[in-house]
Parts: C-alpha cells; sequence; structure tokens
C-alpha cells in the first residue's frame, strides 16, 4: 500500500551557514560600525542582539534574507514580538525555529484528508503525519490538497513509497 510522511523539518546546517553569513554582512557594513548587533544560536533558538530597535529590526531583515537564499523556508521562524532590554540601551529578541508538526496542525491535516472524500488514510506518528492510499494518484491529489489547504506553516513531503 502506497504511503508518504508529511514533515516539518529545517536543514540545521543551512541555518548555521545563514547565521554565520548575517553575523559577517553586519560586522562589514557602515550603519553597524561600533555596534554589537549579531545573532546568536541555541540549537533551535536564535537571539538577535542589537544597540536600538531598529538595528535589531534591520539585523532580523538581514537574517530572513539570508535564510530565504539557502532554501530554509521563513514560515519556519517564529520571530518574539517582545523586544527585552539588556544592559543600557542595547536590545535582545527571542526567535526559535519550529521543528515537527504539532499536535493540533497534525489533527487539523488528518480531520481535513478526511473530509475531503479523498481515498487516502492519515495517521498522526509522532511529530509527523503518515498518509496512505490505494494508488499513486490518490496519493498525489492528498498532497497537493494540503499544499493548498495548509499555506501557513512549511511542509515537505517525504518518505514516498510503493
Amino acid at each position: 500500500m502506497p504511503s508518504f510522511d508529511i514533515v516539518s523539518e529545517v536543514d540545521k546546517v543551512e541555518v548555521k551557514n545563514a547565521i554565520e553569513q548575517t553575523n559577517k554582512e553586519v560586522g562589514t557594513r557602515f550603519d553597524f560600525k561600533g555596534s554589537d548587533a549579531r545573532v546568536e544560536q541555541a540549537e533551535l533558538a536564535l537571539t538577535v542582539f542589537a544597540d536600538n530597535d531598529f538595528q535589531l529590526n534591520q539585523v532580523q531583515d538581514i537574517l530572513n534574507g539570508k535564510l530565504a537564499k539557502r532554501g530554509v523556508d521563513i514560515r519556519a521562524l517564529d520571530i518574539s514580538e517582545k523586544i527585552e532590554k539588556i544592559s543600557g540601551n542595547k536590545v535582545k529578541r527571542g526567535c526559535t525555529i519550529k521543528a515537527g508538526i504539532e499536535i493540533e496542525l497534525a489533527k487539523k491535516i488528518v480531520k481535513q484528508l478526511k473530509d475531503s472524500k479523498l481515498k487516502v488514510q492519515a495517521s498522526i506518528q509522532g511529530d509527523t503525519v503518515r498518509v496512505s492510499g490505494k494508488s499513486r494518484d490518490d496519493l498525489q491529489t492528498a498532497i497537493a490538497f494540503v499544499k493548498k489547504s495548509i499555506t501557513d506553516f512549511p511542509l515537505q513531503y517525504q518518505n514516498f513509497r510503493d
């Protein structure tokens, strides 16, 4: 019985490279000369540092651009709205990378596939959703349906088996 998995993953190496490129660009730009603007990474948690709110937004924009160029979907970033003040004028903002499909989203995908009357079965397996059906055509239709219905979260379709 053919099947595939719906997952949400980011390439950690590409994220690391994008952060290094961002820090290098911030270090060479004239408008950041003498500032303490940078991006730090701890696993899937990123922290953006700058001297003021404007520079913080500039560093965030540079990071977003570098991530997009390296093929990391920006929708995988959960950027905190809260800007924290640290020593003196300096500010920082937390940012996490969403990896894996949350239970609520997985349930929503399964429910939508059941309601669509497609001839596929969907089941939640940890942080992935496995979809199986009788034919490849049904599975390809299911992929197209999920791509059209879930647009606010980056999803990948892997492990396609016959």
